[in-house]
C-alpha cells in the first residue's frame, strides 16, 4: 500500500502553511497503533498498521528487534534455515497465509485490491480468487473444518466464507482492529496490533478469553500475522523481521527467530515486508513470505 500521509486537523495545516514544517511532519508521521488508529477508520488515505514499511524504503533488512525483558522465562534467539523456495505472485500484498492439505489460502490487503485466494501449494495459478469490497482492507485468515474466516483491518468485520468457493456466507461484528488470525484446532486466535491475543469461538466468533504476550516479562506489541502450530502460536511482529513463538496458555514468548536473510534484496516498494506464516501439515517446517515478494520460503526454525 502506498505510503500516504494521514489527514490532519486545521491547526496543523495552518502551521504547515506558515512554515512550521517540523511540527507538521511530527504530527503526520506517527505510525498507527491498535488504540489510536480507530479514530481515523473512515479515512481512505490512512495506512494499515500491519502494512506499514519496516525499513527505510530501500529494501534493507535492518528492522528492529523484539524486546527481551529481565524476567524468566527469557526466550532464546534463533534463525531460519531455508529448505526450499517456491514462487509467489509479486502482485500479492500478503496479509494472511495458511496451508490446508496440498493447497494454500492467502488473503491480501490494500483498498480496492484486497482478495482471498486458494491455490495449489505446488503448481500454476490460483484455483479461486474472490475480491473483497472496495472499502475493505483485507487482513489475516484462518481455515476451520467448515469455515474460512477472513479479517478486515478497520471495518470491525470478520467474514464467514465457504472454504471452497471463498464466497461470504455471513459477517460478524467485533471490537477493535483485525490483524492476524489462526485456528488452533479448537479456538480461533486473533491479533489486533497490540500485545493482546483474543481467543474466539470458531463458529460464532465470540471472544472467550484474552492473553497478553510478554518476552522476558516485557509486553510485545504490534503482533501481526499468526499461525497456530504444535500447541504454540507463531507471530510476526510488525517493524521487525522476526517471528516469535508464544505459549498460548501464558502468553510468554519462548523463542525468537530472525528471518531477515529471506528475500534479499527486498522489493523496491517500501511496503515489501515479511508478513506471511503458514505451518506445513505433518511437518515441523513453516512457509514464510511477505508483501509483494517473489518467493515463498519453506524454512526450518532453528534455535
Amino acid at each position: 500500500m502506498p505510503s500516504v500521509l494521514r489527514p490532519v486537523g486545521p491547526l496543523v495545516v495552518s502551521l504547515c502553511l506558515v512554515g512550521a514544517v517540523a511540527a507538521c511532519a511530527g504530527a503526520d508521521s506517527g505510525e498507527t497503533s491498535a488504540a489510536a488508529s480507530s479514530s481515523s477508520a473512515s479515512s481512505d488515505t490512512a495506512l494499515a498498521s500491519s502494512s506499514l514499511p519496516t525499513g527505510s524504503g530501500t529494501g534493507s533488512a535492518s528492522a528492529g528487534q523484539v524486546p527481551v525483558g529481565p524476567s524468566d522465562p527469557r526466550p532464546a534467539r534463533g534463525s531460519v534455515e531455508v529448505v526450499r523456495t517456491l514462487p509467489h505472485d509479486p502482485a500479492l500484498f500478503t496479509q494472511g497465509l495458511q496451508v490446508v492439505g496440498d493447497e494454500v489460502y492467502e488473503s491480501t490487503g490494500q483498498y480496492g485490491r484486497s482478495v482471498v485466494q486458494r491455490r495449489p501449494l505446488v503448481g500454476e495459478g490460483p484455483t479461486v480468487t474472490v475480491p473483497m469490497a472496495a472499502d475493505e482492507f483485507g487482513e489475516g485468515l484462518a481455515v476451520t473444518p467448515d469455515t474460512l474466516w477472513t479479517l478486515t483491518w478497520q471495518n470491525g468485520i470478520a467474514h464467514n466464507r465457504d472454504p471452497q468457493t471463498l464466497e461470504v456466507r455471513s459477517e460478524v461484528r467485533h471490537e477493535g482492529e483485525g490483524w492476524g488470525l489462526c485456528h488452533d484446532g479448537s479456538q480461533l486466535v486473533m491479533s489486533n496490533g497490540s500485545d493482546e491475543l483474543t481467543f474466539r469461538d470458531p463458529v460464532t466468533f465470540e471472544p472467550t478469553r484474552t492473553v497478553s504476550v510478554t518476552s522476558g516479562g516485557t509486553p510485545v506489541g504490534m503482533l501481526n500475522e499468526l499461525d497456530c502450530a504444535d500447541g504454540s502460536i507463531l507471530a510476526n511482529v510488525w517493524m521487525t523481521d522476526e517471528i516469535i513463538r508464544i505459549d498460548p496458555a501464558t502468553g510468554a514468548v519462548t523463542a525468537i527467530y530472525d528471518a531477515s536473510a529471506l528475500e534479499q534484496p527486498r522489493p523496491a516498494n517500501r511496503d515489501g515486508v515479511l508478513n506471511g506464516i503458514a505451518s506445513l501439515p505433518d511437518s515441523e517446517n513453516v512457509l514464510l513470505t511477505g508483501k509483494l515478494w517473489t518467493s515463498v520460503y519453506e524454512v526450518r526454525l532453528v534455535g
